[in-house]
C-alpha cells in the first residue's frame, strides 16, 4: 500500500472515530436503575418541551443556570418514575391498567378541549408525536397514580383532633371581614380638570343627590347618570369588604345607616353618592363548614411527607448508578 492509500485509510479511520465519538455523546448511558437504563437521548427528548418553555418564557439573565437546575430536577424525577413503574410491575399493578382506561382519559381530554379524535391526532403529528406515544405516557401516569394511592395515599389518616387543632391554629383564615352592599352614582373628574369644570360636575352631583333624597329612584338615577361600571345594574356594586375601596367612600359606607342616601363624597377620581342596602358583620366560619377544606389541606401536607419517605426507601433498596 502506497503512502497516498495509507493516508486515505487513516483519514477514513479518523472520520469513523470522530462520528462514533459524537454518537456516543449524543446517545450514551447516563443512568442504570436496577435493570433499566436511561440514555442521554432519553433525557434530552423528555426534557425538550420543558427547555423550550423556559427558552420562550424566562427573561432573566441566569437562563442557562435555570435550565441546568430544572434539568437536574427532571432527571431525578425520571429516575423516580422508573422506580415507581418497577414497583408497579413487582406488585402486579401494571396489568390492571387496560387500554379502555387509557382511552377514557383521552376522551375526557378531547371533551374538555372540544376537539375530535382526528383533530387531536393532527395536532400530535404537528408536534412530532402520535396517539400511541400519548397512550403510552397516559398508561404510565395511571400506573404511577395507582402505586402512589396504594403505597402512600391510602395509608394517610386525618383525625378529628388534627382538624380541630388546625382550625384553632389558623382561626384567622376563617374569619369573615365586615362588608357592605351598596349602590353608587359616580361622576368622574378628568385628571387635571380646570376648577370651573370640576365645580360644574360637583353641582351636578349635588343635584342628583337632592333628587334621590326627595324620593326619585336611586337605581334609575344611577343607570342614567352614573359613570361607574355598575351603572347598568342600577349602581349596585355588590358586597364590598373593608379595606378594598377608595378610603373616602369606605369611611362613609361603613358608618352610613341602611337605605340612607349619603352626602356627595369627593375622591381623587370624582364625586360619589352612595346608598348602603345591606351589611354583614365580621364573623367566623364554623368548623363544620370548613371541615373538608381543612382535611384536604392536612392530607396534602401528609401526602408530601409520606411520598418523600416512601420514594427514599425505594431508592435505598434499589441499584441506581448515575453516570452523568
Amino acid at each position: 500500500m502506497n503512502l497516498k492509500n495509507i493516508k486515505y485509510v487513516l483519514l477514513l479511520l479518523l472520520i469513523f472515530i470522530s462520528v462514533q465519538a459524537r454518537a456516543e455523546v449524543v446517545d450514551r448511558i447516563i443512568a442504570v436503575v436496577n435493570d433499566e437504563v436511561i440514555t442521554l437521548h432519553d433525557l434530552s427528548t423528555a426534557f425538550e418541551p420543558y427547555e423550550k418553555n423556559i427558552e420562550n418564557t424566562y427573561k432573566g439573565k441566569d437562563k442557562d443556570a435555570i435550565i441546568r437546575q430544572t434539568r437536574e430536577t427532571f432527571f431525578q424525577r425520571l429516575i423516580d418514575n422508573i422506580l415507581i413503574e418497577q414497583e408497579a410491575k413487582k406488585n402486579g399493578i401494571s396489568t390492571t391498567v387496560k387500554d379502555e382506561d387509557v382511552m377514557n382519559v383521552i376522551q375526557g381530554m378531547l371533551g374538555k378541549q372540544k376537539i375530535s379524535m382526528a383533530e387531536f391526532q393532527k395536532n400530535l403529528a404537528r408536534e412530532s408525536s402520535s396517539l400511541e406515544v400519548i397512550k403510552k405516557e397516559i398508561r404510565s401516569q395511571i400506573i404511577r397514580m395507582k402505586v402512589l394511592k396504594r403505597e402512600v395515599k391510602d395509608r394517610i389518616m386525618v383525625t378529628d383532633e388534627e382538624i380541630g387543632e388546625y382550625y384553632a391554629r389558623h382561626r384567622q383564615d376563617y374569619e369573615g371581614k365586615e362588608s357592605v352592599r351598596m349602590k353608587q352614582i359616580l361622576l368622574l373628574v378628568a385628571s387635571g380638570a380646570a376648577p370651573g369644570e370640576k365645580n360644574k360636575i360637583k353641582m351636578e352631583a349635588l343635584r342628583l343627590r337632592e333628587l334621590a333624597v326627595k324620593g326619585e329612584s336611586f337605581d334609575l338615577l344611577a343607570t342614567k347618570y352614573s359613570q361607574g361600571s355598575a351603572a347598568p345594574q342600577g349602581g349596585d356594586v355588590g358586597f364590598i369588604e373593608k379595606g378594598t375601596i377608595i378610603p373616602e367612600v369606605e369611611t362613609v359606607a361603613f358608618s352610613l345607616p341602611l337605605n340612607t342616601v349619603s352626602d356627595v363624597i369627593e375622591s381623587g377620581i370624582g364625586f360619589h353618592i352612595i346608598k348602603v342596602i345591606d351589611k354583614k358583620g365580621a364573623n367566623v366560619k364554623p368548623i363544620a363548614a370548613v371541615r373538608e377544606e381543612i382535611k384536604t389541606k392536612i392530607e396534602d401536607e401528609k401526602l408530601d411527607k409520606k411520598y418523600d419517605e416512601w420514594i427514599s426507601s425505594v431508592r435505598d433498596k434499589s441499584h441506581i448508578d448515575i453516570k452523568l
